[in-house]
């Protein structure tokens, strides 16, 4: 089993070597580096992005020179990818970086709808016709990605549920239209455990969404989303139990 969604201080998570110990305790046979990065020269996502620090597209090499000397320390195939932040302006830098940089594979997510990310109070201060409006706004630009054709992996597809004023918003429209992208283009989804210990406490996609995948032929690839070692060794066991009873494919990225 590979884990192809991890982070580590190269962006918000923790130390190379501890995400990798954490990962041979839990059994893994590969797991991916996909650090966060952002290469908008939006002034709002410029900004966010000093204050964060998520610098990966000025650091890759670095990082990159790492995981080939912890390549020869431990017994697991270690991935150099990437977690963009994508957005339909975006895709000329997003294509010159990725092109330059030529990572293993690519991670694509979307964090914001007007301007602020999916996790911030702004939503709850909306009216429910405009909280349906942002989670319609989200899967739009969930299928533009897709169709971008920038990444292998797209990310947590139903990131807004984390947010209690945009949960329960989705649709099974929704639902269907990113389905039917995925099913024309190469780009995977992931069953991702990002909140499932958390107050979420659900996989991405959330079942219903996952049916509607499997409905439409899609295949995933699996993604702790772990950002510290405790995390990884708690949520691969339980990827594990998912996906055994998940009437979806498995992708190999690692051919």
């Amino acid at each position: 089993m590979y884990d192809y969604h991890v982070h580590s201080s190269y962006s918000d998570g923790e130390f190379l070597d501890r995400m990798l110990g954490a990962a041979a305790d839990a059994g893994l046979d590969g797991v991916g580096f996909a650090d966060h990065c952002n290469v908008s020269e939006r002034d709002h996502l410029r900004r966010y992005k000093k204050r964060f620090g998520f610098n990966l597209d000025v650091t890759y090499e670095r990082r990159r020179e790492a995981i080939a000397a912890l390549r020869e320390e431990y017994d697991l195939r270690i991935f150099d990818a990437v977690e963009v932040d994508y957005h339909p302006a975006d895709e000329p830098a997003i294509r010159a970086f990725l092109d330059d940089a030529d990572f293993d594979y690519t991670v694509g997510s979307v964090h914001e709808v007007r301007t602020y990310n999916v996790h911030e109070g702004y939503f709850a201060e909306l009216s429910a016709a405009e909280r349906r409006e942002a989670v319609d706004e989200y899967f739009e630009r969930l299928v533009a990605l897709v169709e971008s054709d920038l990444f292998d992996v797209a990310a947590h597809l139903d990131i807004v549920e984390r947010n209690p004023a945009l949960r329960g918003h989705a649709t099974r429209d929704h639902y269907e239209a990113v389905a039917a992208a995925l099913a024309e283009a190469e780009t995977v989804p992931e069953v991702n455990a990002g909140r499932i210990d958390r107050e979420y406490a659900e996989f991405h996609p959330a079942p219903e969404f996952l049916d509607v995948l499997a409905d439409h032929g899609v295949a995933v690839t699996v993604g702790s989303d772990s950002h510290d070692p405790e995390a990884l060794r708690e949520r691969i066991p339980l990827l594990r139990d998912r996906l055994s009873d998940a009437a979806v494919d498995v992708a190999d990225l690692s051919v």
